[in-house]
Formats: C-alpha cells, structure tokens, sequence
C-alpha cells in the first residue's frame, strides 16, 4: 500500500532526503507520494520514513486507493533498485 500526505502538510521538505525510493515531490499546494514508487520503505526500513521524519501528526498515511501486501511491495522495490 502507498502512502499518500494528506493536506495539513507544511511542505517544509523533510520527508523527502528519507525516502528511498524518490517517489515524493513538491505538489501544490502540499507533497506528494507516487504511488507507482512507493513501497513503505519494505525492503530498507521497518517503518515508513516519511511518517517517522514528519513533524505533523497523520500527515503521512496509508492510501487505501492503493493496497499491496508485503511481497508486492518487496518485488516493487526489485524492480525499482534492480541491483540491491
């Protein structure tokens, strides 16, 4: 499952230097998560970076538009960082 930022982001930026996998970007008005590159940080981090860095409580959450399970999400990071 991606996650996805919500609308009471600040878009002051920490999240994205945390993400592994480069699927957060400046949005208007507020960040947001390509789903097509997020794997919760499966496969780097036991819990998704963006939500541990975010100074605004529930920011980053689960998008329930876009539910995988665990092995979706490490096959994903396969093809993403295809050599590790």
């Amino acid at each position: 499952m991606s996650l996805k930022i919500e609308d009471n982001c600040i878009s002051c930026g920490a999240c994205i230097p945390e993400c592994p996998n480069d699927a957060i970007s400046e949005g208007d008005p507020v960040y947001i998560i390509d789903p097509e590159l997020c794997t919760e940080c499966v496969g780097f981090h036991e819990d998704p970076q963006c939500a541990a860095v975010c100074p605004i409580d529930e920011c980053c959450i689960l998008d329930p538009e876009y539910t995988e399970t665990q092995e979706e999400l490490l096959a994903k990071k396969d093809r993403i960082h295809p050599n590790g």
